[in-house]
């Protein structure tokens, strides 16, 4: 009788303390392959880490403005000639008839600061302004009348091209070649700021106010179009939750396992991959052309987003009241519960943690998206006034911040650039806190068995 040699023997390898050559063959993949996917996930981290600082530097400088202190003369001649201090008597004076005050308060500071001007227009002077500052300078007088009659200092936006170059983002050889401001533009501007009478502070009116036309990007804010963007998601909770749930429900608990469910059931799988714009396009034929809603309106923008959630809410409701383990369905059969009770008083409860997530998750997804208001025009109106009401913020004509950071990026000026970098923050915030409370509330519900 032959008796074979032992493994180690054969393969030359004679003690068990060091590892023989496919050990250190295996030890040598794993560590490869520990490697790899450490690299790549420093190479994710490297790029979120890239994209969030593009966004932060070139976003943060939205949120702060360049204003310009200039004592403005208000006279009663020109703004209350009846003297009577009537607010609808004074609002026949339009911004042309503050123009001119602006102006000649500017050709005498420069003046009283001993800057030096080649300027004989004052009007060309008044391009280190922002078009929009009599308008703010008649809604100060306005909204308080006792200031007619004296010399008030108003703090007045800059130009957007005086605000570029403070903020780094114009310099001369630009200024040059441009046909806006010169060079001499810069210099008063640069007097002005050592004079004390040029300060960089917090845009509060980027985060609350309205857009603007191209003309006056300094003015732009994003709180209308968010605004927008809540009246829609409103739409989107009351419409898509309570439906998609809903259907989830029937669908796992209650419904027939037959062929018309699995239709269902594929048809559902299949418009969770479908192309957002094509939702666009199906809102654009069924709420606009056949049932005549408004145009631009954040009811049908929210109604194309329900569309496009529901299957997003469905699936991950579907998931989480699989999970929830047979036996506390059986449990409950078992002391003589009804279906419905069942369901909805001890398996909906243990699911409602992993619905909650995928509901707020698809919420947030349907705030992001862009390319379905593309379709409803919600892109193309210059949200730049507040909603009369909260009725009236469903059909009134509005954008969504989405839409917005779009047509800020399609327009010339690059200061509409900033102000879509900021658009972004903003909306990520936004994001991020519908995110953190989705970790929140399933954190707070979970169960564990």
């Amino acid at each position: 009788m032959t008796v074979s040699a032992p493994m180690t023997a054969r393969n030359g390898h004679t003690s068990l303390l060091e590892p023989d050559t496919l050990l250190k063959k295996r030890r040598r993949n794993e560590a490869w392959f520990k490697a790899l996917g450490l690299g790549a996930v420093l190479t994710g981290l490297l790029f979120l880490v890239i994209l969030l600082g593009s966004i932060i530097y070139n976003g943060l400088p939205a949120f702060t403005q360049t204003y310009v202190t200039i004592p403005v003369a208000l006279p009663e001649a020109t703004l209350d000639k009846t003297g009577n201090r009537n607010a609808s008597e004074m609002r026949k004076v339009s911004t042309f008839g503050y123009k001119p005050l602006i102006e000649k308060g500017l050709v005498d500071a420069l003046a009283a600061n001993g800057i030096q001007t080649s300027f004989e227009d004052s009007g060309d002077l008044a391009d280190l302004l922002s078009d929009g500052a009599a308008s703010h300078v008649r809604d100060q007088v306005l909204s308080n009348p006792d200031l007619v009659g004296k010399t008030v200092e108003f703090d007045l936006l800059a130009s957007s091209r005086v605000d570029g170059y403070f903020k780094g983002r114009v310099d001369r050889a630009s200024v040059e070649r441009g046909m806006v401001l010169t060079p001499e533009h810069l210099d008063i501007a640069d007097s002005l700021e050592e004079r004390g009478m040029v300060e960089r502070k917090f845009n509060l009116d980027f985060i609350t106010g309205s857009d603007a036309s191209d003309n006056r990007p300094e003015e732009a804010g994003v709180g209308v179009s968010l605004l927008g963007s809540l009246f829609m998601i409103l739409v989107v909770i009351v419409l898509a939750v309570p439906i998609g749930v809903g259907a989830a429900i029937y669908l796992e608990e209650f419904a027939p396992q037959n062929k018309f469910t699995d239709l269902i059931e594929v048809n559902i799988s299949n418009l969770a991959a479908v192309p957002s714009i094509v939702f666009g396009i199906l809102g654009l034929a069924a709420f606009i052309q056949f049932a005549n809603l408004p145009q631009s309106a954040p009811l049908v923008g929210g109604l194309v987003l329900t569309l496009m959630s529901l299957p997003q809410i469905i699936i991950p409701a579907r998931a989480a009241l699989k999970a929830v383990p047979p036996s506390i369905r059986q449990a409950a059969l078992g002391i003589g519960a009804s279906r419905n009770q069942m369901v909805f008083q001890h398996v909906l409860p243990l699911a409602m943690p992993g619905i909650l997530t995928g509901v707020i998750i698809s919420l947030a997804q349907a705030l992001g998206e862009t390319a379905p208001l593309l379709l409803i025009g919600m892109v193309g109106y210059i949200a730049s006034n507040y909603p009369d009401g909260f009725l009236d913020g469903f059909v009134s004509p509005n954008s969504a911040l989405p839409a917005q950071i779009y047509e800020w990026s399609k327009r010339a000026d690059p200061a509409f650039y900033e102000r879509a970098w900021g658009g972004i923050i903003v909306l990520l915030v936004f994001m991020l806190t519908i995110n953190i409370l989705a970790v929140i509330l399933r954190r707070r519900f979970e169960r564990r068995w």
